[in-house]
This record gives C-alpha cells, structure tokens and sequence, in this order.
C-alpha cells in the first residue's frame, strides 16, 4: 500500500513513494492559493498597493490566476501560464504579456514584488483526525492511524498497529481540488480527500485503500 497511512500500516517501515503527477513536481509548495489582506481596509487610500485584496492561484498545469480586489469592489482577474526556476517567476497573461520576478517560497509564505503572500487552505481539513474504518487488503486489523494537519500546511502522521510498535512522520502537505499530497523526508503520497462535516474519508490514489476519519475535538 503506496498511501502514507499504508507505508506507516507496511511494517511500520518508510517506502520510496511511487510515480504519481502531483508526485513529481519540481516546485509542488508553490501549488495552491496564496492570498494578501490589506490591513488598511478603508475605501478611499493614496497607498501604492491600492488593493482591500490581492490572491493568485498556481496549479500543477502551470497554469495561475491572479485576483484583485480593488477599494472600490471591483474584482480584477488575470490568468496565464507561468514558469519557475531556482532564481525566478515568469507570469505570462493570457494577452501575451510576460513578467520575471524574484521570489521567496516556503510551505505557506510566498514573497512575491514585494508583497507577502499567505498560502490558505481551501476547505476546512485543519485539525485532528483519527480513524474509524480503514478499508485495504495490506492493511492489518487493530490498527489505528491519526493524522494532523495543520493550518500552516504542516503535518505529522502516527500509527499504531495491535503489537504495539508506532511509527511517527512528520512534513508539508498540499492540496489541489480533491487532492492531498504529503511530502515527507522519505518520500511523497499522494490521496483524494472527501471531506463532509467532521468525517474525512482518505483514498490512496494507487492502491485499493480507503480510510474514514473523525475529526477530534
């Protein structure tokens, strides 16, 4: 079983994670929604960031879309295709127009021309969660998983199996639409999420396993 939950649930041993897409990106923290609030909300400002609100999305296609709340509350959207290296940003809009920036990236905080952005998630997955079914024909009964994710967009996983042994994991994740990716000293594992009041339900993108969880409060 490739999901991390099945790495952990395998022996309690870490297996290289196999080929999936959002598996072999070459920048995956940049993948998701990155907004800026300006403190000053007001209306009327003579600030140079005349903006109640700047958000600029990135997907595992290359693709991005940049928002733009203006103080009057019109809404401004731009999308294009970007590209990223070591050094630099390049934005190309959907009119042809081309932009190079340099930038700062982290799990969750991207600089961008000078503006901090803060990566946020899009569904409500923050919090602790603790299995209740687990479903997988590699998977051995008595065995109990929780996973806590973090606002932030860090976790850490724990495993407990019915001889006692635990095995403890601690990364970044990230999401993009039905998807959670978790990237890990020892690897990446990829799952789609289902999320449904305080039940999430967890699917390897690989293998037949499926895992119901609780949130705790």
């Amino acid at each position: 079983m490739r999901f991390i939950i099945g790495v952990l649930f395998l022996g309690l041993t870490v297996l290289p994670a196999k080929a999936g897409d959002l598996t072999q990106l070459d920048f995956p923290l940049l993948i998701g929604d990155w907004y800026w609030f300006n403190p000053d909300q007001s209306q009327e400002s003579e600030d140079v960031k005349d903006y109640r609100a700047l958000s600029i999305s990135f997907s595992s296609e290359d693709t991005f879309q940049f928002t733009l709340l203006h103080r009057s509350g019109k809404t401004e959207r731009l999308k294009g295709k970007y590209s990223i290296d070591e050094s630099s940003l390049v934005l190309n809009d959907e009119y042809g127009q081309g932009q190079q920036h340099e930038y700062k990236l982290s799990h969750n905080k991207l600089q961008l021309q000078g503006i901090n952005f803060t990566k946020l998630l899009p569904a409500q997955l923050s919090g602790l969660w603790i299995s209740k079914i687990v479903y997988g024909n590699d998977i051995e009964k008595g065995t109990n998983f929780s996973i806590n994710l973090r606002p932030d967009f860090l976790f850490s996983a724990k495993v407990n199996d019915r001889q006692g042994n635990q095995a403890v994991h601690r990364g970044i994740y990230f999401l993009e639409g039905e998807n959670l990716v978790l990237l890990y000293p020892d690897g990446q594992q990829e799952a789609t999420f289902v999320l449904s009041a305080n039940t999430l339900t967890l699917t390897d993108a690989i293998s037949d396993a499926e895992m119901v969880m609780v949130r705790k409060n």
